[in-house]
This record gives C-alpha cells, sequence and structure tokens, in this order.
C-alpha cells in the first residue's frame, strides 16, 4: 500500500509539471518511472489511473472556480482491477511469485457477491477498510404506473404526487452535526496533535451516524417506488 500512495504521488507529480490528466498522456509520462518500484505491472497501471483521477478532479474544480491545492496521497492505499481473486470467501491480493494475501469478507459482502450476475471489477484496500466495487444485472421496470417527486430540505425529505405525500424526519442529522462541533470546540488540549486526533474521531464517528440515517432513508424511497412502480423525479 506504500508503494502504491508513492508511485500515485510520483504520477502526479509527473502530471502537474507536463500539466497532462488524461490517462493514455500521463501513461506515456509516467510508466517509465514507476520501474524503480518492484511491485507488479498492474499496480502501476491502476496507480497511474488513480492519479489521472485525481488530476482530472482538480482541473474541474479550477474550472469551476474553486480554490484548490497541489494534490497529495497522504495514506497508503491499494486500488486494483486486475489479478485478484475472490476463493472460499476470501479475498486473494495477489503480491507476486504466485503468492497471495488473504482477506476474509464479512457476511454482507459475501451475500451481495452470491447474487446471480455480480461480478467484481475491482477493490480498494486500506489500513482500516477494504472495498469491493461490484456489477449486477437490474431487471428494468416494464411499465410507469406514476411518478414520485422528492424535495430534499434541511430537516426533512419530502415524498409524493398529487395524490399522497409523506414526510421523512432527519432533523436528527442537524443535532449530530451540531453536538459533534460543540464537542470539538470545547477541547482545550495544548498538543494541536491530540486535538487532531480526538476532532479526526469525532468527525468519523459523525459522518458514519448521517451515512446511516441517510441511507435509510434513501432505501425506503427506492423499495416504496419499485413496490408503486413509479418513478422518481428530483427537484
Amino acid at each position: 500500500m506504500e508503494s502504491f500512495r508513492l508511485m500515485c504521488n510520483d504520477a502526479i507529480r509527473i502530471g502537474l509539471a507536463a500539466d497532462a490528466s488524461a490517462l493514455k498522456r500521463l501513461s506515456k509520462l509516467t510508466y517509465g518511472e514507476l520501474g524503480r518500484y518492484e511491485v507488479l505491472s498492474y499496480y502501476k497501471l491502476c496507480a497511474i489511473s488513480k492519479a489521472a483521477g485525481i488530476l482530472a478532479a482538480m482541473k474541474k474544480s479550477i474550472r469551476r472556480g474553486f480554490p484548490t491545492k497541489t494534490p497529495y496521497l497522504s495514506k497508503p492505499v491499494l486500488v486494483s482491477c486486475y489479478g485478484f481473486k475472490i476463493e472460499d470467501g476470501s479475498l486473494l491480493v495477489p503480491l507476486g511469485g504466485h503468492r497471495f494475501e488473504r482477506i476474509q469478507l464479512n457476511p454482507h459482502t459475501l451475500d451481495a457477491l452470491s447474487h446471480p450476475g455480480a461480478q467484481v471489477h475491482s477493490f480498494t484496500l486500506t489500513d482500516r477498510s477494504l472495498s469491493i466495487c461490484i456489477s449486477k444485472q437490474v431487471k428494468e421496470m416494464q411499465q410507469v404506473e406514476g411518478v414520485m417527486g422528492i424535495d430534499r430540505n434541511l430537516r426533512n425529505v419530502t415524498v409524493g404526487n398529487a395524490e399522497e405525500v409523506t414526510y421523512y424526519d432527519v432533523s436528527k442529522i442537524v443535532e449530530i452535526a451540531e453536538t459533534a462541533r460543540s464537542i470539538i470546540r470545547s477541547f482545550r488540549r495544548n498538543d494541536v496533535r491530540v486535538r487532531r486526533q480526538l476532532a479526526r474521531k469525532y468527525g468519523q464517528r459523525r459522518q458514519e451516524r448521517l451515512r446511516q440515517i441517510l441511507n435509510r432513508v434513501s432505501k425506503n424511497l427506492v423499495m416504496e417506488a419499485r413496490r408503486n412502480g413509479q418513478a422518481i423525479a428530483f427537484e
């Protein structure tokens, strides 16, 4: 993961110097310099691809007028769409020389992979998490019976049409965010490193709680639209 991070940063540095963000051009400029890393070749290609995405996002922010900093990948990570396997409930990450690192998958992931037509495309590995990108066949709705309109507000989500309107109370999101901010502001330690560590801890906790609430609401909306044969329209 550390080698992948360094390769990605090298590709970003070269891309900035040459003003290159297209994958093909960045690959031509970068691949030879990444030869000093003793890793499998497809990890180099994935590092260049990730760097190209970061550079493209930076250019898009500049075009839209947002202030940007020089991009830099600070945490070890490994992204790959080649060479890995899933066997006996585990992800096998290739290390070279016919060696693999075995990572046991949890029941939720195994259940998602067991769906008919599910195909695994890539994985992202950090020191704390593993994300797997999959695609699967979705049954297309043959006939739409109506439209469900969604209005997103700060404290509620309003859903409905001319016949019925439903309100989902999400005011808890505001309370969680305000509570996290007040806790972080209350830190009085002189050591800025300790304050940053505690702020990161409470920030991650806040994000996980907000994600849980929003995922629950969005899942209910999709299930209701599917059950009633309705399309979804956002404001």
